[in-house]
């Protein structure tokens, strides 16, 4: 529970580091004015959608949405990596205001649905690119390590809120007002953001435009489904994986349904319900915490996953709008849960050559169930009703965890999370504090510890580079053409320069007194600097300084 409070008390004080670097503070408005935007219209399309045509309609307009958003997303990011990234942003931005404002003056005008249906899946289709432009730009507008994290925390903060501000902000509006208003007001939003996000400055650099051919891609996409595929226990958590948005998408059907015909709520009601699962996901993930380091972390992910179709069930036999609000707290605070454990597993799970490629699979399976989920609702509605849908969806979740728990569970015994020990000593490096808690569990699992006695020498002048390390106990001293440069206490670091500059040692490191030092081998360590851009510019950081001089680098500096 402490452990909790401190990280806890590290995010809140993260927004007011954030907010000294001027070219993050705008970057973070404008992902806010973005995102709460984002949200609240989504809100406004399924509420259009169901005023429209009804429950079946909802369904369709979700599904048409999100399946090019899927085929997309694994492409959206290439944008980033081949153009300055503040411009992708800002030309995303306008592409949005162009989509969606003429959205709002279609639905205002009272034109035909099926232009609103394609400027909602255009608008989708268009969005995708900013979340990765956004975490690829933050890396050079950070000054130093600790203004990364910080800025990722209040990333995923302002993702959190924009959650429940959103849909509640969508819910007075079409109250009192109508959808159209709703589109309207997101664009003015991300006109608000695209104005913070001229107020970045960056010194542009030209980065290299190489050729990307389609077999590289397709083999790439492929290697993610292999990994998944050779390892049976991972291919029984995608089986969840696939089952919780499909849940999901249904969901977003029975809640537009459901405030008008069940709660008595009207459409305004919709923004109301989704706020209150955006409320439940933002305790859950302060609760989620909690589960850096624990070993039965299948649990963890099955309880989130049982904790969302309860609640449905519940809904189904007692339809009251207070439990309602209730129980869509519950499943938004078993959503992070599950979230929170499910990617950890993967991340615990998966080679990290392959890591980025897994993701890339598992966000189509998502993004694809989602939009098989809401086609999926309607019809269940028709057969069954609204109570029986609700009843028949919760109790398929549960069902399910009763069939997979046992294969999954051998997921956690390919496993071992580290210890707090271990834990502790990566985040006071700055190479790797930018890397996220589950990256760090990873990487703390490929730590060797070594005892060296006085006098022997750890790593050489001249020689090469095969690990990375760190001193959790004694001291060493470094020196470099038989100079003294230094001496390293516990929480100094050496070996860095070897790996990442790809040359021999620059200087001799030799145990002064009895030490204990954790080794990371040069595969793991060059997969977890050079597969994060906050770890890489990091390192950078730190190479640089330690190049300029040990005046530079002071006592806790190192060489390699």
């Amino acid at each position: 529970m402490q452990g909790v409070k401190v990280r806890v008390a590290g995010s809140a004080a993260a927004f007011a580091e954030v907010f000294r670097n001027p070219n993050l503070r705008w970057l973070e408005f404008a992902w806010a004015a973005s995102i709460v935007g984002h949200y609240a219209y989504l809100i406004a399309v399924s509420v259009y959608a169901y005023e429209v045509g009804g429950a079946k309609a909802v369904g369709l307009v979700f599904l048409a949405r999100l399946i090019p958003a899927a085929i997309a997303a694994p492409f959206a990011g290439l944008l980033g990596d081949r153009f300055p990234r503040e411009r992708v942003l800002i030309g995303t931005n306008i592409t949005r205001i162009v989509l969606v404002g003429a959205a709002a003056i279609a639905a205002l005008a009272d034109a035909a649905p099926i232009v609103v249906y394609i400027l909602a899946i255009a608008a989708t289709v268009a969005t995708t690119p900013f979340r990765s432009a956004q975490a690829a730009l933050t890396p050079t507008l950070a000054r130093n390590p600790g203004e990364l994290t910080a800025a990722n925390a209040v990333a995923n903060g302002v993702d959190s809120l924009a959650f429940f501000i959103g849909p509640a902000l969508a819910g007075i509006l079409i109250a009192v007002t109508s959808t159209g208003v709703v589109f309207a007001l997101t664009a003015a939003l991300i006109v608000v953001s695209t104005s913070f996000l001229i107020l970045i400055k960056t010194e542009r650099a030209e980065r290299p435009h190489a050729e990307i051919e389609a077999s590289t891609i397709v083999s790439e996409a492929l290697a993610g489904f292999r990994a998944i595929g050779s390892h049976p226990p991972l291919r029984v958590l995608m089986i969840l994986v696939a089952a919780l948005p499909a849940v999901s998408g249904a969901l977003q059907v029975y809640i537009v349904v459901s405030s008008v015909e069940l709660f008595d709520l009207g459409t305004g009601g919709v923004g109301l319900l989704n706020s209150a699962i955006g409320a439940g996901a933002f305790f859950g993930a302060i609760a989620a915490l909690s589960l850096t380091g624990v070993r039965r972390l299948s649990l963890a992910y099955l309880a989130g996953v049982v904790t969302w179709g309860i609640p449905l069930v519940l809904l189904g036999i007692w339809p009251e709008a207070a439990l309602a609000v209730l129980l869509f707290g519950v499943i938004g605070f078993g959503n992070s849960i599950a979230m929170v454990a499910g990617m950890t597993l993967v991340q615990r799970t998966v080679a990290d050559e392959v890591m980025a490629r897994v993701f890339g699979v598992i966000q189509m399976i998502v993004m694809v169930s989602m939009g098989i989920g809401a086609a999926v609702g309607p019809l269940l509605i028709d057969a069954i009703g609204l109570e029986g849908a609700l009843i028949a969806t919760g109790a398929f979740l549960p069902a399910l965890v009763l069939l997979t728990a046992r294969p999954l569970g051998r997921i956690d015994a390919t496993t071992s999370p580290p210890s707090e020990d271990e834990l502790r000593i990566l985040t006071g490096i700055p190479i790797f504090s930018p890397l996220p808690g589950t990256s760090l569990e990873q990487l703390a699992t490929r730590l060797v510890p070594l005892r060296v006695e006085p006098g022997t020498v750890i790593v050489r002048e001249g020689d090469s580079g095969d690990r990375f390390y760190i001193v959790a106990e004694g001291e060493v001293d470094v020196t470099q053409s038989g100079a003294a440069l230094t001496q390293l206490g516990p929480g100094g670091y050496f070996g860095e320069i070897a790996l990442l500059r790809d040359i021999a040692r620059t200087a001799t490191v030799t145990a002064r007194t009895n030490v204990v030092v954790y080794a990371l081998d040069r595969e793991d360590f060059l997969a977890a600097v050079t597969g994060h851009p906050q770890s890489a510019e990091a390192a950078e950081s730190v190479m640089s300084a330690r190049l300029a001089g040990p005046a530079a680098t002071g006592l806790q500096s190192a060489v390699s």
